[in-house]
């Protein structure tokens, strides 16, 4: 029975192309009780493996959290086999506004601690005990209300290059280390004030709901289905779309196109733009915004070393990479004291 991947990157890439058919990008979270974590996630990848489903998939005791994308023309059997599973019949899916045939190309299933790294001890406090969800258009309302604090629960580098209008947008890592920023900032604000909040898809704002409630917070709203969601139903309703730049995201295309604003710059030379990249030296691999012509002439690099280690014959990189855990820059993202114009 097989349970992992057999085909490479590559390999799966060159099929794609092959065969010429139209995938769907799909987001998905749901939180529940799952007490065998490595069977469901066994159930899921047989299931899914059959389907040509590829993507990165976390099941915990809490529940399950999907970024992945399907062909079209398995998209109604896919459905079919998640409505069969009780807790995520009729769960609300993500599809992508941009669609990309080469999102992702390995299918994997892992079973984790949590399905989103929050570093919260969830026995502390009732996580079902959640903020309001709203709509598109209640949250274009919320939004401009003077009694409303908004606030991007992602990480710095994905509001970098896009957030909504008049969003705190904390210069964070990681999502836990955003939770006390903000307390501490709003700890006047927790009965006077609307706390509204939004992330890419809303599983991040789906726990901090529940934590600032717990928190003291009184009047707690968060965006449901987050940016994707919210992108969907501004050009469905016609609604006026309040979100600037781009939505990034957890695949292949690294971004979204929202609005044709360019909030960001190069890190390289300074110029607008708002295309993530990673350093193409594989012992770097950092991730950063870089313009095309910076691309060319630092040959997809993030530094003048890294560019010189790249231009080396493989094998020599090779052997200059062996025996050495990848560079920490990598999970520092868009930090590095090489980019010059970092926000």
């Amino acid at each position: 029975m097989q349970l992992y991947n057999t085909l490479s990157a590559k390999e799966r890439e060159k099929l794609i192309e092959e065969a010429g058919k139209d995938r769907l990008t799909i987001s998905f979270y749901k939180y529940a009780h799952i007490a065998n974590p490595e069977i469901f996630r066994n159930h899921l990848f047989i299931h899914w493996d059959e389907l040509d489903v590829l993507g990165r998939i976390y099941v915990a005791n809490e529940g399950v959290n999907a970024q992945l994308s399907v062909p079209a023309e398995n998209f109604e059997a896919f459905k079919v086999h998640l409505d069969s599973v009780s807790f995520l019949e009729n769960v609300r899916l993500n599809i992508a506004i941009e669609q990309d045939n080469k999102s992702f190309l390995k299918l994997k299933v892992k079973v984790r601690e949590k399905i989103v790294a929050d570093g919260l001890n969830d026995d502390t406090f009732d996580v079902t005990n959640k903020g309001v969800h709203v709509g598109a258009e209640k949250f274009n309302e919320l939004i401009e209300d003077p009694d409303t604090v908004l606030v991007d629960m992602r990480n710095h580098y994905e509001s970098e290059i896009g957030h909504f209008k008049n969003a705190i947008t904390p210069d964070v890592d990681t999502f836990r280390d955003s939770l006390d920023i903000i307390e501490k900032d709003l700890e006047e604000h927790k009965e006077d004030k609307k706390l509204v909040m939004y992330c890419t898809g809303g599983i991040r704002c789906e726990k901090a709901s529940a934590y600032y409630k717990h928190k003291g917070f009184k009047n707690v709203y968060q965006l449901e289905g987050g940016i994707i969601e919210y992108a969907r139903q501004v050009k469905d309703k016609d609604l006026e779309n309040k979100f600037l730049g781009k939505n990034f995201v957890f695949d292949h295309r690294r971004g979204e196109r929202i609005s044709e604003d360019v909030i960001s710059k190069c890190h390289q030379c300074g110029n607008p733009c708002d295309t993530h990249v990673n350093c193409a030296n594989e012992a770097c691999h950092l991730l950063f915004i870089q313009c095309q012509e910076c691309a060319e002439a630092m040959n997809d690099c993030c530094s003048l070393d890294c560019k010189e280690t790249h231009e080396l014959p493989f094998e020599e990189q090779k052997r200059l990479r062996k025996g050495k855990h990848a560079s920490n820059k990598i999970f520092k993202k868009g930090r590095s004291e090489v980019l010059k114009h970092k926000k």
